[in-house]
């Protein structure tokens, strides 16, 4: 059966026994690449087909990604829920400012295919669900409602809710990956090197640096 865990580990998208940092500053001993999905269109395409399935009855307009991986599989997902639902719903999406906010830019105008629409949040890994937090805000304000938010893995089902994120809240694939406050790490306090290639290792080596 082909499901989203068997496509990444196809194309090679979860790496385990190492030492990552995520996009939210936690460490954690495996990792899921999504940057390992998206070369491969055929399989990044049965991804949106999975979302779109999952949401072939809701009544949907516009399908918004935060910046960067959620662009592509918005695009994906608005494409076959158009042509499951017969109907032209739309893909667009947020970008990230430095405060980590997630907004739509004003040079784009898509606040514009926001407003008064019924909107799906698509996003692609998720271990605190802050970044969906924010589109969700974001689409909020811009006039949308919120009809839900699906990430393609979960990588903390028991943190990552309906209630952290603000909106009724689903998953294509959950993968626990106990994840560590720096501080806390017991990667770091047992000498394992921080993978500096893969994530954000490079970056959080270069703030320790500076303190």
């Amino acid at each position: 059966m082909i499901d989203v865990i068997s496509i990444l580990k196809k194309v090679g998208a979860i790496l385990e026994n190492d030492h990552f940092v995520g996009n939210s500053g936690r460490h954690m001993a495996a990792y899921v690449n999504k940057d390992r999905l998206y070369p491969h269109t055929e399989e990044t395409s049965q991804v949106g087909l999975f979302f779109a399935e999952k949401f072939k009855d809701a009544d949907i307009d516009v399908v918004v990604g935060p910046a960067f991986g959620g662009i592509i599989l918005s695009q994906w997902t608005a494409y076959h829920l158009s042509k499951l639902k017969k109907k032209e719903v739309l893909g667009i999406y947020t970008e990230k400012l430095p405060d980590e906010s997630q907004v739509f830019n004003p040079k784009r105008a898509y606040d514009m295919f926001v407003k008064d629409k019924k909107i799906l949040i698509v996003e692609d890994v998720t271990t605190t669900g802050g970044s969906v937090k924010r589109v969700v805000d974001t689409v909020r304000t811009a006039g949308g409602t919120v009809v839900a938010v699906c990430v393609m893995v979960n990588r903390d089902p028991e943190r990552v809710t309906d209630t952290a994120v603000g909106a009724p809240f689903h998953a294509l694939a959950v993968y626990p990956v106990e994840s560590y406050d720096p501080a806390a790490c017991p990667l770091c306090k047992s000498g394992v090197p921080v993978n500096t290639k893969i994530g954000h290792g490079k970056k959080f080596l270069e703030e320790q640096k500076k303190k």
